[in-house]
């Protein structure tokens, strides 16, 4: 199971490499958003997989680690979602805003001068 997810996070990180290397902005953003996901797997896989294993516990003395889950990889992998999904959404929004103003959404507007 760690080699599957050690090779899903792998792929993901150099598909991001590969797309934020491209020319157009939309295929940058869609390039880091991948690496958020690669670290949102590689976070959450740094808590460990475990099956049947409750995060928490509400019995009194002596607790053993070995019987719970770490619950806080989970609660950073979540808010990074929420802090992904939003800034996502901003940068798409300056994407079609810079889209409006220059007529593309190449980076470097090469594509706007050979246009005219």
């Amino acid at each position: 199971m760690e080699l599957v997810l050690a090779i899903a996070i792998g792929v993901l990180f150099s598909c991001g490499i590969w797309l934020v290397l491209r020319p157009r902005s939309f295929q940058v953003i869609m390039g880091l958003m991948l690496f958020s996901y690669a670290v949102n797997l590689f976070i959450f896989i740094t808590g460990r997989l475990w099956l049947d294993k409750p995060p928490l516990t509400t019995q009194p003395g002596p607790i053993d680690p070995g019987l719970y889950a770490d619950p806080l990889p989970q609660a950073l992998v979540l808010t990074a979602i929420v802090i992904g999904f939003a800034s996502t959404a901003l940068y798409l929004v300056v994407l079609l805003g810079s889209r409006g103003l220059t007529g593309t959404d190449h980076v470097d507007g090469k594509e706007r001068e050979k246009q005219e």
